[in-house]
């Protein structure tokens, strides 16, 4: 036979508020995408947003990018030193874990760092949890999740703690 190409997931650009729009014509082509969304409450209305505006996930084989890059609204991929930006898989698993267990996500900026000058834990990535906030560093997308977790679903036990069931 012949050697098909591992997929891997792979950050794409859309144009301004067209997020929705491109995950619909990705489902179309069956090109398998995830596209995060917060729920808000505005007006009485739960409306959807997106947690990481003009940003479609998508996960392909790089032999078909083309796909990707004909789809209307679509800008490019986002570029990472000359190469389309790899979305480790524990990262999207991290994303998805997020918006299920927690109400209140919210994305932050992280500076860039040397990798010496991180605090290692699961999977290299940095883990903080301080009063009512867990905040985790996504380190291929430059950003970090936070999450608001009522106190009451925090307990320290030795030194570590445990929200939702998960050991930080």
């Amino acid at each position: 036979m012949f050697n098909e190409q591992p997929s891997a997931w792979y950050a794409v650009y859309t144009r301004s508020k067209c997020e929705k729009k491109v995950a619909d014509l990705f489902t179309r082509k069956k090109v398998e995408h995830y596209h995060p969304v917060k729920e808000l409450v505005r007006a009485r209305k739960i409306v959807q947003e997106p947690l990481f505006p003009s940003y479609v996930f998508v996960h392909i084989p790089e032999s078909r990018s083309w796909v990707v890059r004909e789809t209307d609204n679509v800008v490019n991929f986002v570029y990472w030193l000359g190469q389309p930006a790899i979305i480790p898989d524990h990262e999207i698993a991290l994303i998805r874990h997020f918006l299920r267990d927690y109400e209140d996500v919210s994305v932050e900026q992280v500076p860039i760092q040397d990798d010496e000058k991180r605090q290692s834990a699961s999977g290299g990535k940095i883990i903080a949890i301080s009063s009512n906030r867990v905040k985790v560093e996504l380190s291929s997308l430059g950003c970090m999740l936070v999450a608001t977790v009522p106190s009451r679903e925090m307990t320290v036990i030795a030194g570590s703690k445990i929200v939702n069931g998960y050991h930080y």
